[in-house]
């Protein structure tokens, strides 16, 4: 059990039958009235965001969301099959719990899989990849006044924008959060 004055960034509970985490909590104490805490927080299986206000006092169950490694093998009909290192068991995972930034995972990339009492309900890829540029306009010599970006698609088929001296065949660096360009490979 966790009590509503132990709300910290990250921590997850379950509430009326729900999964949530924390994403922002603030401890308030008014000069007049009782303390409360304001947060904000995710539903973690269907994703949705809400802002709440406990009472230090409300407990909650504490819930574990198991994160496990795994690595994508490939995709069929909308699931994306995903291999379990030790057991090499594939866990297939439907295209609705996979986030934008899936678009930047190609095979054997090893994933973060997010569960709930067995239930898949996020994919998380890699922080950092690495993919080559499969097609992009080459730049020309003298446009590099300005911080000026271009097109590139990436060898999983991500768009995305990049600096004028990348040329296609470049391995470049990526952050998947953003999506944006970091650097060559």
């Amino acid at each position: 059990m966790i009590t509503a004055g132990d709300f910290r960034n990250g921590v997850t509970f379950e509430m009326e039958g729900n999964v949530y985490q924390i994403i922002e909590f603030q401890h308030v104490k008014p000069g007049k009235g009782a303390a409360f805490v304001r947060t904000k927080i995710r539903n973690v299986i269907a994703g949705s965001v809400v802002e709440k206000t406990f009472n230090p006092n409300d407990k909650f169950p504490t819930a574990f969301v198991e994160r496990k490694d795994m690595e994508y093998s490939y995709n069929d009909d909308g699931l994306y099959y995903f291999m379990d290192p030790e057991s090499y068991e594939l866990v297939p995972v439907n295209a609705s719990e996979l986030g934008d930034n899936f678009k930047f995972v190609k095979e054997n990339m090893v994933c973060k899989i997010l569960s709930y009492k067995g239930k898949i309900f996020g994919v998380e890829p890699p922080t950092f990849v690495e993919l080559e540029i499969t097609k992009t306009d080459p730049g020309f010599k003298g446009d590099t006044a300005t911080n000026a970006m271009k097109p590139a698609t990436l060898e999983t088929g991500a768009e995305i924008r990049v600096p004028l001296f990348i040329n296609e065949g470049d391995m470049i660096r990526i952050d998947t959060r953003t999506g944006e360009y970091m650097e060559r490979a």
